[in-house]
């Protein structure tokens, strides 16, 4: 073989070596891109799973009851190692509930037990996150008590020590100034003030309001006592009192009064609700939910029902809101969590059901471990369950970490306590416990639509003609400078686009309106305008502007006509707007009007898509072959024609390419967003108000969220959700795409 043909064939197997290595290459990488999306997708489902986990309640200790008598009520410190127990002879025992290192406690052993009150006739228990228990005595007369625990760290181990604390310095309550016997209490406090509600021997309702006062001269806090009868008659089976001290609540059978105490202690009558027996069956406990704006009832058929206030033409009164299925048997007792809106239920059968009110969640309605329950209580952190059953008292463990959420609670209209209707609302943390977690993402979910939308509106019809006129009509000369120029745009960061829109455009947008209004009707009509004279011009100046310079004349146009818009501007909102068009698009059109709105980010977003769109539009329509072109014009197509018959239809692939690559660009976009709007999640087309989307939600939030919590996972749930946006445009995209390459690719 010759040294030449050697030589050949040696050059051939080095790029037959190279092409493959090219293509080995290519694979490997795409594999590692593909892989990398797989794992981000199941990474953001393995954080997300949780929280669509059912409740699981797995049993640790059971012990025979401390102390004598009957159980009034129990709890549990925070930790839930002592428990307590109130008795009806009035007994304060507290329990070891599990073994404890560094002492000799076992599980059901009395660590103290003390008398904190004689021959008691009634008995009332705050609710839970306030930890105060009172007990009726003779004479009319109230013992308040607190259980308290005291810890100490020793040698690295935390030691806990109960000890019994009184209310009122120790001293008993004058309840009722007749001194009668109280048959049923109810009590309530809120820092020095103390309202209390009690049935007497012979069925009269009393309330005595507590108020505390502050001495001008001595600074002393004083009790001021303002005591009132209710006028009512028959037999009480409930009674109860909101925490906030403004409202009691008393139950006769299946007729609910609600009463309204004033801060000076006067008490009306607000509401009496008649629950209907048909529809909802015989009324067998009460019980107030976290936060007290909740009303549940127990029903003889083992529905739940809740009601809470709602404003109407007579002002805010108690209506049904929804109902939970809790068995067959009736319901004899309800217990409310500390902080959530979750509630426990014990059913006359002894089964046991846990639900969520907000959600709508049935997380549970089992007899734990085969066990009849009698009585159900929870401790603080909600992570263990003491229920007493026959004689015994059982600890179990408790996994309920994300009762709020569930899917109804994420896409549907949820009615929240204290709004007028259902509705979708994204409000995750607030500054009081009794706040409810709303995690609705229709409303970001929308506000990222509503964004990408606006942007789309403007970048869309700019990025495509200039791609268009760049790329068919622009002289080569032209275009090495023009190109390059708009895609150096694209590496401007989003976050200096931002912050300019926030703190420049808006105020200009605000205050020249009708400026902004009056250059998108004048800009494009004096375009039109200087086209329609220069076709009047002599065919020997057109010709001199063939080469796609016509363009640049323009320049001078657009500037003079949009710098003469915003000269008018001022006159136009004197004459048409009386002087002020923000103030008659508020009171007279009715709309809200924010500075920071949907049309800042619109011009601000749609700036930063348009070099995304113009350069990969304009790529497709350069790409389409001379000789397409050439032989439309050769068969006497006008230059029009050609690009709209011919040139478009073959580069339409890459034209929808770009314009899907944009609403990618457009959804995902997160500074502009948080710094042009009013980051508000609300549900509305306005154009002049802003929004709050998925990606600005989950840059605001996640830095402030607690690790493994509800609002934690929810953003990684809105992270998912954007990421299937984003695979569903690109999806939808490339399929269209395929469709118009085959459509098209015999031309």
């Amino acid at each position: 073989m010759a040294a030449s043909q050697r030589s050949e064939l040696g050059a051939s197997n080095v790029r037959l070596f190279k092409d493959r290595a090219a293509r080995w290459g290519v694979t490997f990488g795409g594999g590692l891109v593909l892989i990398a999306l797989l794992l981000i997708f199941f990474y953001l489902l393995y954080v997300v799973e949780p929280i669509f986990r059912g409740v699981e309640i797995e049993r640790q200790q059971s012990f025979a009851i401390p102390g004598q008598g009957q159980t009034l009520a129990m709890g549990m410190e925070e930790h839930s190692e002592i428990g307590f127990r109130f008795s009806d002879q009035g007994d304060l025992t507290f329990f070891a509930l599990k073994t404890k290192s560094g002492t000799d406690w076992q599980p059901g052993e009395v660590i103290l037990s003390e008398q904190v009150a004689e021959q008691p006739t009634a008995f009332a228990a705050t609710q839970p996150q306030k930890k105060r228990y009172a007990y009726a005595v003779a004479n009319g007369q109230v013992r308040i008590i607190e259980p308290k625990f005291r810890s100490k760290f020793t040698a690295g181990q935390r030691l806990t020590t109960p000890y019994v604390g009184y209310g009122n310095d120790g001293e008993l309550v004058q309840v009722d100034p007749k001194q009668r016997t109280l048959t049923q209490l109810a009590y309530e406090y809120d820092g020095d003030s103390s309202l209390f509600a009690a049935v007497t021997a012979d069925n009269t309702v009393i309330v005595n309001y507590a108020m505390a006062t502050k001495s001008f001269l001595t600074g002393a806090v004083e009790l001021e006592s303002k005591f009132t009868e209710l006028p009512l008659t028959g037999d009480v089976d409930n009674i109860l009192v909101q925490p906030n001290l403004s409202q009691v609540f008393v139950r006769q059978g299946n007729r609910f009064y609600v009463f309204d105490v004033s801060r000076t202690g006067k008490v009306t009558e607000r509401q009496l609700l008649n629950i209907e027996r048909r529809r909802y069956g015989e009324v067998t406990s009460m019980q107030l939910l976290a936060g007290a704006s909740s009303v549940m009832f127990g029903h003889d058929n083992g529905v739940v029902t809740q009601w809470f206030e709602v404003a109407g033409e007579n002002g805010r009164q108690y209506q049904y809101i929804r109902e939970f299925k809790a068995g067959d048997d009736a319901i004899v007792d309800i217990v409310a969590e500390y902080y959530r809106r979750t509630f426990y239920t014990v059913s006359a059968n002894g089964q046991v059901g846990v639900f969520h009110t907000t959600s709508e969640a049935d997380l549970y309605l089992e007899h734990p471990d085969k066990l009849r329950a009698d009585r159900v209580v929870i401790d603080p952190r909600a992570n263990t369950l003491l229920m007493q059953s026959d004689g015994e008292l059982h600890t179990f463990k408790l996994e309920n970490e994300h009762p709020e959420v569930s899917w109804s609670g994420i896409w549907q209209e949820v009615w929240y306590e204290g709004y007028p209707e259902p509705q979708y609302v994204w409000q995750s943390t607030s500054g009081s416990d009794d706040f409810e977690p709303k995690f609705s993402l229709v409303p970001i979910s929308f506000g990222t639509i509503k964004a990408a939308a606006y942007a789309m509106l403007f970048a869309v019809p700019i990025g495509l003609a200039a791609a268009v006129y760049t790329a068919y009509f622009m002289s080569p000369s032209v275009r090495k400078v023009v190109k390059p120029t708009v895609e150096i745009m694209e590496a401007l960061p989003t976050v200096i686009l931002g912050f300019l829109a926030g703190l420049w455009l808006a105020p200009i947008i605000e205050n020249y309106l009708p400026g902004i209004v009056a250059t998108i009707i004048l800009v494009p009509s004096a375009i039109i305008l200087v086209a329609f004279l220069s076709s009047s011009l002599p065919k020997t100046w057109r010709n001199k502007f063939t080469d796609g310079r016509a363009a640049l004349i323009l320049l001078p146009v657009v500037a003079l006509v949009s710098w003469f818009a915003f000269e008018l501007s001022p006159f136009i909102e004197r004459v048409l707007f009386d002087g002020n068009v923000r103030q008659f698009i508020t009171n007279e059109l009715g709309i809200t009007f924010d500075q920071r709105n949907s049309l800042v980010v619109g011009i601000a977003m749609g700036f930063a898509v348009i070099p995304t769109i113009f350069s990969i539009a304009e790529d497709a329509v350069f790409s389409v072959p001379n000789h397409l072109s050439n032989g439309s014009l050769a068969l006497g197509a006008t230059t029009w024609q050609t690009l709209t018959k011919v040139v478009l239809l073959t580069a339409s692939p890459g034209i929808f390419s770009a314009v899907m690559m944009g609403l990618g660009r457009a959804v995902g976009e997160t500074m502009i967003v948080l710094m042009a709007t009013g980051n508000t999640p609300i549900m509305d087309w306005n154009i002049f108000e802003g929004m709050r989307t998925l990606s600005a939600n989950i840059a605001v939030e996640m830095p402030e969220s607690e690790v493994g919590s509800s609002h934690y996972r929810i953003l990684f749930l809105a992270a998912f959700v954007l990421f299937v946006f984003t695979f569903a445009f690109n999806t939808l995209a490339e399929l269209v795409r395929q469709r118009l390459r085959e459509k098209y690719s015999s031309m």
